[in-house]
């Protein structure tokens, strides 16, 4: 097996060695097929029309289909044996991808003025045939066999759902017409998910690379470590700020074990934290950036793109619960530490926090540049374009000699990454497409209300276990996409905040990430730490508790996602604050300015956290009763056992 460091596993099999991996054997193709491809996005988000030339949208989106498949086909191997070398049937699988994208945008205007979305001539029938099997391949590839086999079923639902029973009952098409909507339809492989990608992500893919390969995750690093390193516990402080940070921000939870957690575990191990423990703040560390603005990965994308809000309005509802969530790990791995006696990191290993900033300035301005053009000025599209040059820019004048391998660099990852979330979505696109054609979807999202008997508590607990099994085979934003279709319209039939009851459900499919059985973060990270999977998905379960407990909170309060009157939005970030606290004490044995916890105390501190985060009745009332109960008896323990010493 290769070493874990070396090893993505969000691109099944890829050896990243440069010597050795598909990617450095192909980028004198993948370069120029990413630089066209950016330049077709340019060109349509800042109307730029170069020789009087523009896309219409679905042309743009077929087009970037055809770029980035053809990329996909090149570094994303078909077998194991074909991880270190790029067989011929890969690079005609390329050309094929490229020719059909190419032909379909060039015939764009045709497929919907002439209602090929239903029956089509044969040369675009066989072409669409074609691409809808390089679809699934490029699928099978980039989501592994469970997902593939999924959107498969989906895929071939319309031939035979009027044969179905009861809530799976809808219209059926032929194979040809289903086949017709599937490839030139608007609503499957050019659906919502890929008008996302090819609109909004595509930028943030390239702000992503140019953070990369300018160095940002190594200034995340030392910035955190510089902040955090000398504090109680500060290893693990540092694991969990630097994986916020950057996980924010690339939306990848198991790339950000890897690159963070190759030095941020090892370094916890050093100075006391057990393998387990280390392993599993790395995984939630990690996990947690999946949800943390501004990018949130693709799904928050995908999630503006449904609910048709602006990007911004998704933000600004995601980061209450996402500070909420780090704040809960920082207390926990500071009252562990605490009880354990840990200290910090050796001051000879820390770098300073005013270098740091001289060497890592552009990194912070791009970061916040980002921020900024999205909350404030709404240019979600061009935003990451302008933070992106601007940290290449830096970079290149402080070291032209590195111009040339910077730019090509950024632009292969950009092309890799993007292959990577048109091959998934594209294949999603085939579900969504079968879910509306046929009607399912909607009789579905009816049922579900139906087996719930109109209890909101009981359709959310449903909602939440179908959340989490999905996400056992799918990615976040493949979970999302499925779900926000079937299950967003059952729970905000009950009167649900529509934003909240989106963020329940994202929240929901990223949790497999760090809960057995397939724990993947997990996983990951117990292998860079040589400690148990089993073992560290279990500490990170219980690490990660308030991930599980805050959309319950947050869907029923929608006051804890900034929405709702100012008062009521005061009131449930103080009670929620309050209530992260004492669920992080009774966790570990530990509550600040009290000290150690009694198993006696520790139950009741769980209930007077979860009474504050419940928005119903007088619990804010219980909750604060028992905390101060519990806080006046750990400090009457803590004096007295002080007197007895």
């Amino acid at each position: 097996m290769s070493d874990p460091a070396l090893t993505d596993p969000d691109v099944p099999g890829e050896d990243l060695r440069p010597e050795t991996s598909r990617l450095h054997q192909t980028r004198f193709v993948v370069f120029p097929l990413t630089a066209l491809a950016l330049l077709l996005v340019a060109n349509q988000v800042f109307l730029l029309r170069i020789g009087d030339f523009q896309l219409p949208s679905t042309g743009l989106y077929y087009a970037l289909i055809g770029f980035f498949f053809a990329i996909l086909f090149l570094t994303f191997p078909l077998r194991k044996a074909d991880e270190r070398r790029v067989p011929l049937y890969d690079w005609a699988f390329a050309a094929i991808s490229l020719g059909a994208g190419v032909y379909f945008a060039s015939i764009s205007g045709d497929i919907i003025n002439r209602g090929w979305d239903y029956s089509a001539p044969l040369m675009p029938t066989l072409l669409a045939l074609a691409l809808f099997l390089l679809v699934l391949e490029g699928l099978r590839r980039t989501g592994g066999m469970v997902l593939f086999t999924i959107c498969l079923v989906f895929a071939v639902f319309p031939t035979f759902a009027d044969y179905m029973p009861g809530l799976l009952w809808g219209s059926q098409y032929t194979a040809r017409e289903t086949l017709s909507a599937h490839v030139m339809g608007s609503g499957a492989i050019v659906g919502v998910p890929v008008q996302v990608v090819s609109e909004l992500v595509i930028g943030y893919l390239l702000f992503g690379a140019a953070l990369t390969v300018t160095g940002g995750g190594r200034f995340f690093m030392d910035f955190a470590s510089a902040l955090m390193g000398r504090a109680r516990g500060g290893p693990a402080k540092v694991s969990i700020i630097s994986s916020g940070l950057f996980g924010s921000l690339s939306g990848s939870v198991v790339s950000n074990v890897i690159s963070t957690g190759a030095f941020t575990i090892p370094t916890m191990k050093r100075c006391g934290y057990p393998p387990t423990y280390a392993a599993a703040v790395e995984a939630c560390a990690s996990t947690g950036g999946s949800i943390m603005p501004p990018v949130m990965g693709a799904a928050g994308f995908i999630m503006a793109s449904f609910l048709n809000v602006p990007y911004a309005t998704v933000v600004s509802a995601a980061i209450l619960p996402a500070v909420l969530f780090y704040a809960a790990l920082l207390m926990q791995v500071d009252a562990y530490a605490a009880r354990n006696g840990l200290t910090g990191m050796d001051e000879a290993e820390l770098p300073r926090l005013g270098p740091t900033l001289r060497e890592g300035w552009p990194h912070m301005v791009g970061v916040l540049s980002l921020v900024a053009l999205i909350l404030f000025f709404h240019m979600e599209r061009s935003a990451p374009f302008f933070s992106a040059g601007f940290m290449l820019v830096i970079a290149i004048l402080r070291s032209p000699r590195d111009s040339w391998t910077m730019l090509r660099e950024t632009l292969v990852e950009t092309g890799r990454s993007g292959a990577y979330l048109y091959g998934i979505l594209a294949g999603i696109g085939l579900i969504v497409g079968s879910l509306s054609i046929t009607g399912v979807g909607s009789s579905v999202s009816r049922e579900l209300v139906h087996a719930a008997g109109d209890n909101l508590y009981l359709l959310l607990i449903f909602g939440a276990l179908t959340s989490f099994v999905l996400g056992m085979g799918m990615t976040a934003s493949a979970c999302y996409i499925f779900l926000a279709i079937i299950l967003g319209p059952a729970l905000t039939s009950q009167g649900l905040d529509v934003v909240a009851s989106h963020l329940f459900i994202l929240y929901w499919g990223m949790l497999s990430y760090i809960t057995p059985p397939v724990a993947l973060a997990a996983v990951v990270a117990a292998g860079i730490a040589g400690s148990g999977g089993l073992s560290t998905g279990i500490r990170a379960m219980r690490l990660g508790s308030v991930l599980f407990i805050l959309p319950f909170a947050f869907v029923l309060n929608p006051a804890l996602i900034l929405r709702g009157d100012l008062p009521h939005v005061i009131q449930a970030v103080c009670t929620a604050g309050l209530a992260i606290w004492y669920i992080s004490a009774a966790f570990e044995g530990w509550l600040h300015f009290a000290g150690r916890l009694s198993m006696a105390l520790r139950v009741p501190a769980m209930i007077a956290g979860l009474a504050l985060l419940i928005p119903e009745g007088h619990s804010d009332l219980v909750g604060l009763a028992l905390a101060a109960a519990v806080m006046v008896v750990a400090l009457w323990q803590k004096s007295r056992h002080a007197g007895l010493a």
